[in-house]
Order: C-alpha cells, then structure tokens, then sequence
C-alpha cells in the first residue's frame, strides 16, 4: 500500500506543495531559478522561530546538566563497576533536579515531520494525483529532487549535483561539528575528575549519552547525503540556525564553573 495514497496523507502533502508552490511564485521575481530553495530556507526558518521555545528549554537543560557535574562525577566513582545501576541512579539524578539528558535531540526531533514532509515533495512525480512541478527546480543546476547518493547513478557522476549536493553535505557535517564544540563548556570537553582518575562522561549527560548526541550532529550529514537536495537545504539552514541559537543563548544561560 502506498503511504500517499491514504487521504490524511495525500491531503497535507497536497496542502504543503500549494503552500511552497506559492511562496516559490512569489520570491521568483527575486530568486529567479532557485525560488523553490529559496521558499525552503524561509519555510526552515519558520519553522526555528516557532521552535524558540524549546530550544531556551534546551539551553536551560545544559546549564542544569553541567552543574550537575560534580555529582555525577560521584556516582560515577560510587558505580563505575555496576554501569546499570549507573544509568540508573543517573536518570534519577536528573529527575530529582527536573532536567533531562535528552533535550539535545528535542529541535531535531521536534522537525523530523516537517523534514520528512519536504523529503516527500521532492521525491515523487505525482503529490494527490497532480504533476508535481517542484521536481523543475534547481539550485544553481542542481534538480532539487536530486541527491548526492543519487548523482552516481547510472555509473555517472552528475556533476552539477555532486559539487552542490556535496558542498551542502560538507556545510552540514562542518557545523555540526561546530554544534558539537559550542555544546561543551568553554568550547572543549570539560570532563570532571574523580578520585580515582577522569570521569567517565562530561556534565552535559548521562554515560554514553553525550557520545550519543555528538553522534546524531554527523548522522545528520549521513542523512543528508541521501535525502533530495530540497530536503538537504532544509537540514543545513536548520544546524546553521541551532549553531547561531546556541552561541547566544549560551551567554543568556551560562555554563556554572565545572568542579
């Protein structure tokens, strides 16, 4: 059965690509060829503004995780044999406090419909039974229904989509990596020191955790490189965003000096 032809589906599919269509007419003018990019940056940044909230509730997690440091650094030494019971007590530690070790993945999560949407629209010839005229668009020649992955095929490199599909997944490995950096206190690992030596994780998460959310930063490249390019654009503005997000509400809500 195909997803899209469930009514729900097929509905907010059509609803979206009216929706990009229109505002594509309307930056044409200004964008000229790349109007459809340009209405997926400015639906991208619609949809960060409306995510501002979670993302000052993301920013007052990591403070809170981060004068947690000392304690965890205790459990740690208390439990460093039993790691169960470690991530145990750990998770408790957070609750007790009211904060989380997973609000890092909140924005992210929090857009994956959004992203998936954007995936769907470039991906299919037809949206509701209509022609799907977005496939037309390019970005500096590069078909916006294409993807990095995609440009081999065949045997053949296509290269207009593999020198911009490429530079945009190298863009978003690049700030997520920076993502990463700006994530930890002064800008390197702060990594608390026990008794019996370095902790075994830094204060913004439970064991394992702050690897994890590192992790998803370059899966985030990963998925890029076989997502449409449309979809890509919309990853790049939206790391870019978190990058810009964080480093200004890091000054609002400072880390407290690491024990």
């Amino acid at each position: 059965m195909n997803l899209l032809d469930l009514p729900l589906v097929s509905t907010v599919l059509d609803a979206a690509y009216r929706a990009l269509m229109g505002l594509s007419d309307l930056l044409e003018p200004v964008a000229g060829g790349a109007a459809a990019a340009a209405a997926v940056v400015l639906l991208t940044l619609a949809v960060r503004v409306l995510l501002v909230p979670v993302g000052v509730s993301q920013a007052k997690a990591e403070r809170d995780r981060a004068r947690l440091a000392p304690r965890l650094a205790e459990l740690q030494r208390r439990h460093r044999d039993d790691p169960q019971k470690l991530q145990r007590v750990t998770l408790d530690l957070y609750a007790e406090e009211g904060t989380t070790p997973f609000a890092g993945c909140l924005p992210m999560l929090a857009q994956a419909p959004v992203v998936a949407v954007v995936y769907a629209l470039f991906l299919h010839a037809q949206i509701a039974g209509h022609a799907n005229a977005l496939l037309g668009h390019t970005l500096w020649g590069a078909p916006l229904g294409s993807s990095l992955v995609g440009s081999f095929g065949g045997g053949a490199a296509d290269v207009p989509t593999l020198v911009v599909a490429g530079g945009v997944v190298l863009l978003v490995a690049l700030v997520g990596e920076l993502t990463r950096r700006a994530s930890l206190p002064g800008g390197r690992l702060a990594v608390p020191r026990t008794a019996t030596g370095p902790a075994t994780s830094g204060p913004l998460a439970a064991p394992g955790l702050q690897n994890a959310l590192g992790a998803l930063q370059f899966m985030t490249a990963v998925i890029a490189c076989f997502v449409p390019l449309a979809a890509g654009v919309y990853l790049l503005v939206t790391v870019t965003w978190t990058l810009v997000q964080r480093l200004v509400l890091r000054r609002r809500y400072p880390f407290e000096a690491v024990a």
